[in-house]
């Protein structure tokens, strides 16, 4: 194994201890001594590959965006990739909100992250561009009168909202089987579009094409402003 090889692979397996240290501790907040100790490493290796505490948070949230766009690329019918929007909020919910609450934090006072964070809103552009690919040709099956930008708020209240209620230690006490109301949450998603048909004389107005032109808009302000 050559000498990048195993920097990659120690760096990955940073980020996964990192990562579960931020889920076990309950505050969202762990120390890099206390990283070090788990994995064995002298704390002086861990700024051989971030260099603050901040960057390495910052890098466990790119790292999560990552493997959810590459979820999302799957392509398979429009119900399966609608159901897995709602589920990737759904199956992980303590994840999904924790990494929320860090990225605004850094995003409120961290410095010297700029270049993380273009990295991080070019990932999520491009993943947000499949999401309207999906969510509109959902509607489009289902001959759906709401916008795209209508269903795709839906999708994202319903799953962070649910994502909350799951995530929440008091209310776990009534939800009774996680399973059954995770479908429910699916299924209402998927049975909404269905309640706005199309009228004999209307056409779909989809609002898809506007929606990629501002993404793509601000990609091209974000690339000159920081000349990326």
């Amino acid at each position: 194994m050559g000498r990048q090889h195993q920097f990659k692979a120690r760096e990955e397996n940073i980020l996964v201890t990192a990562e579960q240290l931020l889920l076990d501790s309950g505050d969202g907040d762990i120390t890099l001594d206390m990283l070090a100790e788990q994995l064995d490493l002298a704390k002086g290796t861990l700024y051989k590959h971030f260099s603050s505490k901040d960057e390495l948070y910052l890098r466990i949230i790119i790292r999560y965006e990552e493997r959810l766009f590459l979820i999302n690329r799957i392509d398979d019918c429009p119900s399966a990739g609608v159901s897995r929007m709602v589920l990737q909020q759904l199956i992980h919910p303590q994840k999904a909100i924790l990494l929320n609450q860090i990225e605004e934090k850094l995003a409120g006072s961290a410095t010297g992250l700029k270049r993380l964070f273009s990295e991080l809103y070019h990932i999520r552009r491009e993943r947000m561009k499949r999401l309207i690919d999906i969510a509109s040709a959902y509607l489009d099956a289902h001959n759906s009168s709401m916008s795209t930008r209508d269903y795709l708020s839906t999708i994202w209240a319903v799953g962070q909202g649910g994502a909350g209620l799951l995530n929440s230690s008091f209310y776990q006490r009534y939800l009774g089987s996680r399973d059954t109301l995770r479908y429910a949450l699916v299924q209402q998603v998927l049975d909404i579009p269905c309640q706005y048909p199309l009228k004999e004389d209307d056409h779909h107005d989809s609002d898809k094409e506007d929606l990629v032109e501002q993404i793509d808009s601000e990609s091209a302000r974000h690339k000159e402003r920081h000349h990326v």
